[in-house]
């Protein structure tokens, strides 16, 4: 056996202190190789502090344009809480791997549960392991194809047409409108109409306790939300006072309404409609193109009567708007409704760009910062442009969920198809009457 020369060592040694080994513990290393190897497991590479709580409590107004930024410096960063490091990330291959690849050990875990329970219960969007499966499966039954196509559509049809009314009305004699008060209604309304079979009617104002539990439930969320970087709330809530006061009176009024079924779907097709709205007025070239393909699409050159264009609007007159579609998804790339989601780690892991994570952390994905980063988008990542979901020959494609995770991968909210379709029902009659131009004006 030759023996260890002393150019040898020092070479070793010097390429083991590159690796992150004082010299004198490497030299100890070399006569007890089993040690070497456990020190260097026990090396773990985290991502770089990125921010405190208490500065997402400071930016707390621009949370996400806060985090965005941040997303930009780093595409994995850790933030720095008394109890806990919270890593968030916006590469896509973390993404699947949280979504995918190991889903079964990142979920809401206890620290997610104890701040959503109190608004969303045991549902679908606060569980774990066979509770998250039993609520799927329920789910995945009562919004099964048949029933979508059967019923829903009927339902939704009927309040598209009560909505297009009102807005036509008001875009007749020039008056403003809160586009997003009015979707939320319409959307309540239709809902409620499929899950329980009542009309509630708050969409033409004739329902108090409809515009009081929206009140109550956008007031709840942001209270919900503000409970991720706000460490007081748990001395708020056991004393009853402050926002966790207001939250339990607010919850009181959701529970009156007997509202679980429902929750959290409201919201979401809401706010993207809203922001599609938004982003038309902001875009009148995209808007005409819109419209133009609506028409072309349903053969209606002037709508005459609502209730019958609505009627008469087939699946594969919705086929055809392959750029409705594509501005729509264009929305929730740069809207998304849930623009960050939280998980908590079961058990230590290593993600795909080899940043360790430990048993307890909190792993976020941030939707709405990855749609912004140019390493994924490119450089017009910022840009409202509909085409870049259409192909050569103008027809829409998906892309990788984990780039695109518009309502989850994994944990996909299984009325997708129903809020897509009708979400691209409602548009195809906004749209073409042109109300949006006398907001332009």
């Amino acid at each position: 056996m030759q023996p260890i020369q002393p150019s040898h060592l020092r070479a070793n040694l010097t390429g083991i202190e590159e690796i992150g080994y004082p010299q004198q513990v490497a030299a100890n290393s070399i006569t007890d190789p089993a040690r070497f190897h456990q020190q260097k497991r026990a090396k773990k590479k985290y991502p770089p502090i990125g921010s405190t709580m208490f500065n997402q409590l400071i930016n707390f107004n621009r949370l996400h344009h806060y985090m965005t930024d941040l997303a930009g410096k780093h595409k994995n960063y850790r933030l720095i809480s008394p109890f806990r490091n919270e890593i968030y990330t916006a590469d896509p291959a973390n993404v699947e791997h949280i979504l995918k690849n190991n889903f079964e050990n990142y979920g809401k875990g206890w620290h997610n549960y104890s701040i959503l329970r109190d608004l969303l219960g045991d549902g679908i969007s606060t569980v774990d392991g066979d509770k998250w499966r039993e609520q799927r499966k329920v789910s995945s039954h009562e919004f099964s194809t048949k029933v979508l196509r059967d019923f829903s559509s009927v339902v939704f049809r009927k309040y598209v047409v009560k909505l297009a009314n009102i807005v036509s009305e008001a875009a007749t004699s020039n008056q403003t409108m809160d586009i997003q008060d009015l979707f939320m209604k319409s959307t309540l309304d239709s809902i409620v109409k499929v899950a329980f079979g009542v009309e509630l009617d708050s969409l033409c104002g004739s329902s108090e306790e409809g515009t009081e539990f929206g009140n109550a439930f956008d007031d709840s969320s942001a209270i919900t939300v503000r409970r991720y970087v706000d460490i007081s709330w748990k001395i708020k809530k056991t004393l009853n006072i402050g926002s966790e006061a207001q939250l339990k009176k607010n919850i009181k009024v959701i529970d009156d309404f007997v509202y679980k079924l429902i929750r959290g779907k409201t919201k979401q097709m809401e706010t993207t409609l809203s922001w599609f709205i938004y982003m038309l007025c902001k875009h009148p070239v995209i808007q005409e193109k819109v419209a133009q393909e609506i028409k072309e699409a349903t053969g209606v050159k002037d709508i005459k009567n609502i209730a019958e264009f609505a009627a008469n609007m087939s699946e594969a007159a919705l086929e055809k708007m392959q750029y409705l579609h594509a501005a729509l998804t264009e929305t929730l790339r740069i809207y998304p409704a849930v623009p960050v989601d939280p998980k908590i780690c079961f058990s230590d892991d290593t993600l795909p760009d080899g940043f360790n994570v430990t048993k307890g952390d909190m792993v976020a994905y941030q939707p709405y910062a990855m749609r912004r980063m140019r390493f994924i988008r490119g450089e017009n990542a910022e840009d409202f442009r509909p085409e870049r979901w259409l192909d050569e020959n103008g027809i829409f494609g998906q892309e990788s969920p984990f780039k695109f995770t518009a309502f989850h991968v994994s944990r996909i909210y299984v009325t997708s198809i129903i809020t897509f379709l009708y979400k691209i029902i409602l548009q195809a009659h906004l749209v073409t009457w042109k109300f949006l131009l006398i907001w332009l004006t």
